[in-house]
């Protein structure tokens, strides 16, 4: 029963489908809300410094060292 005006309604919406295009625009690099692309331009560090290897691990040691050492020192020490 609704066979029929499924085939009659096909070529309707394949060409509908066929139609609608996915497509990207071209970037507008004069919005505010558009920035550049491409590797590292999503960083929020430039990693081609001189010293971003001791920044680096300057921060890994602060972020996960650090709150440890914390802990431990607290754990450790003498109770008054």
């Amino acid at each position: 029963m609704l066979a029929q005006p499924a085939v009659r309604a096909s070529p309707r919406i394949t060409s509908l489908i066929s139609r609608r295009a996915f497509h990207a625009t071209r970037a507008r690099l004069s919005s505010p809300y558009h920035y550049p692309e491409g590797p590292y331009s999503n960083l929020p560090f430039n990693t081609k410094t001189r010293f971003f290897a001791f920044r680096y691990w300057a921060y890994m040691f602060t972020g996960f060292f650090l709150p440890v050492g914390i802990a431990v020192w607290q754990t450790k020490k003498p109770k008054a």
